[in-house]
């Protein structure tokens, strides 16, 4: 199979922590050989945090994200450190900035949250042309944390190439093994059936993400691919006599695509796939079935990973607690968060978490962002698999791929 051009949500993306002053924004410029980020003397001039999609020789393409000190003080440093503690679940690997041999608390905090989230990192000891790591000081660390030391200047570009291969040693493995969507479902010469409604959603002039993902591993795996609206699917199969290997539909289409889908023919949902190739499939399908546990005031998360002008016929917003409602017959509460905000309750407050399909984001962040419910015991799912769930087609979408 050819190499597939990486998007955003599938590059290496990779944090640069660390106090104020410690040369973070500079380490940030000589990774990218442009001034990506602003560069000053005065403490706290990164605030939120700065994303910088490049291509790095020996790397690839990556999200280089610059953040907050870790250290900033008053009620503004304050949400400028929660926003900088929750790119730690965002990133594949972080660079821990430190300079002077001062590491202590704020640095010891960073590393455990790296440990916790299981987050490779470097500790990168910056502006060592002023000053150089104490060897007492590099041996104690590399002690306590069993992660590869680099004395570096970001001013003189000092071990540059050397920062580049430690950063490709501590790549992970998975993000470049990428689970197919449905590529190892079907075989050579195999016809593939989308069927893809353009609804209010939609981008104008576009297909979404999933979509184009589909044809797209379709095609490289030599399938046939044929796309089709959701009115045209009854008279392509009375008419066009061929039987097809896999039909992915758009997950609202559930109930209808159903009847129209011989049995016999494997049927499964775009949002469906993305939750065994990105997510927790395991704890997904442990999940859905608590949508029959659910009570009269039971509060329910969902949670998008996309941020998007909500509409009247909203997925996440409008019609999957509408759908919840009528199916359980419950009085059901709904919290929603949107992009990779924090729940505005204590994730043990729920009774389910559904996650989105989580396209736009990066496995890493996908499983991250449901763990603590994993870690809860909170039931999750997501939308595709509780739609079929609701929808009554929840053995077919997922029969064939349940892990053996």
């Amino acid at each position: 199979m050819q190499k597939k051009e990486i998007n955003n949500n599938l590059r290496l993306h990779i944090g640069v922590f660390g106090r104020r002053n410690t040369g973070k924004s500079s380490v940030i410029n000589l990774l990218t050989g442009q001034e990506s980020a602003i560069v000053s003397d005065t403490a706290g001039t990164t605030t939120d945090p700065v994303r910088k999609p490049v291509e790095i020789p020996g790397l690839g393409p990556v999200v280089l994200i610059d953040t907050a000190g870790v250290d900033d003080a008053g009620e503004l440093g304050e949400k400028r450190v929660e926003k900088t503690l929750q790119v730690v679940k965002q990133v594949d690997i972080a660079l821990l900035v430190f300079s002077g041999n001062h590491f202590a608390g704020d640095e010891a905090l960073l590393a455990k949250l790296f440990q916790q989230y299981h987050v490779p990192f470097l500790l990168l000891h910056n502006k060592s042309d002023q000053t150089p790591a104490d060897e007492s000081i590099a041996s104690e660390l590399t002690e306590r944390y069993p992660v590869d030391f680099l004395d570096f200047s970001a001013k003189t570009a000092e071990n540059l190439e050397t920062l580049v291969l430690l950063l490709q040693k501590n790549r992970p493995g998975a993000l470049w093994q990428q689970q197919p969507l449905f590529g190892d479902l079907v075989k050579k010469g195999e016809m593939v059936l989308l069927i893809t409604p353009i609804d209010s959603e939609a981008p104008e002039g576009r297909l979404i993400l999933p979509q184009v993902q589909a044809i797209r591993e379709g095609l490289d795996n030599d399938c046939i691919v044929v796309v089709l609206k959701e009115n045209e699917v009854d008279t392509f199969m009375r008419t066009s006599n061929i039987q097809p290997a896999l039909v992915i539909t758009d997950s609202q289409l559930f109930g209808n695509i159903d009847n129209i889908i011989p049995p016999e023919i494997p049927l499964t949902g775009f949002s469906v796939l993305l939750a065994r190739q990105k997510g927790n499939f395991e704890a997904y399908l442990d999940g859905t079935p608590h949508i029959d546990r659910l009570k009269d005031g039971d509060r329910v998360l969902i949670m998008e990973s996309c941020t998007h002008h909500s509409t009247c016929d909203d997925i996440g917003r409008v019609k999957i607690p509408r759908w919840l409602r009528d199916y359980t017959g419950r009085q059901l509460e709904f919290d929603i968060v949107a992009g990779l905000a924090e729940p505005p309750r204590p994730i043990s407050d729920y009774a389910l978490v559904i996650q989105c399909g989580g396209c736009m984001i990066t496995r890493k962040q996908l499983l991250n962002r449901i763990q603590s419910a994993v870690d809860a015991r909170v039931p999750v799912t997501n939308y595709g698999m509780a739609i079929a769930y609701i929808k009554g087609t929840w053995e077919r979408a997922v029969s064939k791929l349940r892990i053996e």
